[in-house]
């Protein structure tokens, strides 16, 4: 019997799969079990699928909100808050959000913005209204979740840093 074009799977196939999904790359709980749902599976296979990736060490919560945050920090140059709110979403705990944050090095932290931060005042060098060069800047960092304090005070530091006007 078919669902919707697409064979059932025994709890088994449905097991080896979901464990090379989270091999993959970490996974939270919510990713796995949507997957699962998406499978056709029942609630029972997938609490007894989930229970099994966490045993077996393929599903760990905490593992994957340091994997996102660093991540995240590196490869999208989102801030804590950005961060923070995307984890939420994923329904990881403020307990492993707060861990996964902690682990984040201030130098790197500040490093990311920095790099982020004149990259964007460089872009916008092109920008002659002052306030509207501003807005676009702070608006910019303040999407990637960083935080408003830090923003000011860039956009203070390269408003009187002549070199970084020009590209």
């Amino acid at each position: 019997m078919r669902f919707g074009g697409r064979k059932p799977y025994t709890l088994e196939e449905a097991q080896r799969r979901m464990e090379g999904y989270c091999a993959y790359r970490e996974r939270c709980h919510q990713e796995v079990v949507s997957k699962l749902r998406s499978m056709a599976m029942i609630p029972e296979a997938v609490d007894t699928i989930v229970v099994h990736l966490i045993e077996s060490g393929f599903l760990n919560e905490e593992r994957f909100a340091r994997a996102f945050a660093k991540g995240k920090l590196h490869q999208k140059g989102w801030g804590m808050s950005r961060i923070r709110r995307e984890l939420k979403q994923r329904e990881i705990t403020d307990y492993l959000i707060d861990k996964a944050l902690e682990e984040i090095e201030p130098e790197d932290y500040t490093g990311v913005f920095n790099t982020l931060a004149r990259k964007r005042w460089e872009q916008l060098a092109g920008e002659s209204d002052r306030q509207k060069k501003l807005r676009k800047f702070s608006d910019y960092l303040i999407y990637r979740g960083w935080e408003f304090d830090r923003i000011l005070e860039k956009a203070r530091e390269l408003q009187k840093d002549p070199s970084s006007e020009g590209t």
